[in-house]
């Protein structure tokens, strides 16, 4: 039987960096759960070179337990490493390598559990849910929770396994991510009242957005339970121009907001919106007929807010060993579960505080308290 620190060494080796085909690592996965006499199945995207993978074991007819992770990673480009990034390094209790804590220390202590939930009279199912794209705004795991909806019996709950030192995690944030496109006029730079500067009219729209954050700011739209206790609107990318003695004809930039679970992230890109159509396309349309602003979306995904007193969160302390329930700052699958009629909490090894960064690395303690966390949940399935 592979051990999850055996297993994390495996998948840590497939870079399965976002823009990168993750069919290498799910290929290995299936060949695992195959060899367990587990079958499964592969959700592809559109291009076929990535895919989701779902795996059932136990009765299917009858509620069950999704223990659920995304396979991608983030890039190393740019981050000095003193260890191989896609080569599993332990060093004074700590195994390194990209990955380890964001999330495949969480996949590789579910495979490991394979071979018990196997052997054990599992009462109810366990769902093994493997995802692509979630660090690009969680593209992915829609094509896995449209199969969990087009089943007769929906699960009882869902385990993120995002890393949060193994704490109960009931809340994050919502993201929205858009697209602006200012299309202008050009003209040589000495005769600038001719034309429509795209980059000077995409800076007020900047602007506006930064006007709209400080909305969200108010005490009535604050929630303590977060850090910060209010949405963000930002501003991230921004390109446009072609010389400095030319009038700009185009300019885009990215924004996001991240907002709190009970507001709407839609009405920030509706104000800029409005604002737009009202307050910039008139003057900017009095030159030039074909100026025009346009917004569209890149991604988005809702928030998660579990209730402290809901039996998903109950269920996950019993699991963990703990009632201190929190929120965190980053975005997960979460809420895309939980809005497919899934009770979530989020649940993992690791912390993010590692995540994301140069030698990113788990503690094999929390390793090994996840391998004891999951062994509570084969006890749960089997009672």
């Amino acid at each position: 039987m592979s051990s999850s620190r055996e297993l994390l060494a495996q998948l840590v080796r497939f870079d399965t960096t976002s823009r990168e085909s993750n069919l290498a690592l799910i290929d290995f996965v299936r060949t695992y759960l195959q060899d367990h006499g587990v079958a499964c199945e592969l959700v592809f995207n559109a291009q076929k070179n990535k895919a989701n993978l779902l795996a059932t074991i136990g009765p299917a007819d009858v509620p069950g337990i999704v223990l659920s992770g995304h396979t991608d990673v983030v890039p190393v480009d740019g981050q000095r490493w003193s260890v191989p990034p896609f080569e599993l390094t332990e060093k004074a209790g700590k195994l390194y390598g990209r990955g380890t804590a964001d999330m495949k220390g969480y996949i590789a202590c579910v495979l490991a559990l394979v071979p018990a939930l196997i052997a054990a009279p599992l009462r109810m199912p366990v769902h093994i849910a493997l995802s692509y794209d979630e660090e690009v705004g969680c593209l992915g795991v829609h094509g896995l929770i449209e199969r969990f909806q087009a089943q007769p019996v929906k699960p009882l709950l869902c385990v993120i396994g995002e890393p949060t030192e193994l704490k109960p995690v009931l809340g994050h944030k919502g993201k929205l991510a858009m697209r602006c496109d200012v299309h202008g006029a050009a003209c040589h730079s000495a005769y600038a009242p001719s034309g429509v500067n795209a980059i000077e009219y995409a800076a007020q729209l900047i602007s506006e957005l930064v006007r709209l954050g400080e909305t969200l700011k108010v005490p009535e739209k604050l929630d303590p339970r977060f850090d910060p206790p209010f949405s963000t609107v930002q501003t991230g990318v921004i390109n446009g121009g072609k010389a400095l003695n030319i009038v700009p004809q185009h300019c885009s930039f990215d924004f996001e907001v991240r907002a709190l679970p009970a507001q709407n992230p839609w009405q920030v890109a509706d104000a800029l919106r409005h604002y737009a159509e009202h307050c910039l396309l008139p003057a900017m349309q009095a030159v030039s007929a074909h100026a025009a602003i346009s917004l569209s979306e890149l991604s988005s995904y809702p928030g998660l807010a579990t209730s402290a007193q809901s039996q998903a969160a109950e269920w996950v302390a019993q699991f963990c060993g703990s009632t201190n329930y929190g929120t965190v700052a980053f975005g997960t699958e979460g809420g895309l579960f939980d809005r497919a009629g899934i009770p979530t909490v989020v649940c993992g090894p690791g912390s993010m505080a590692q995540g994301h960064k140069p030698d990113e690395f788990i503690d094999v303690e929390q390793l090994q308290a996840c391998d004891q966390m999951l062994q509570r949940v084969l006890a749960f399935v089997s009672q």
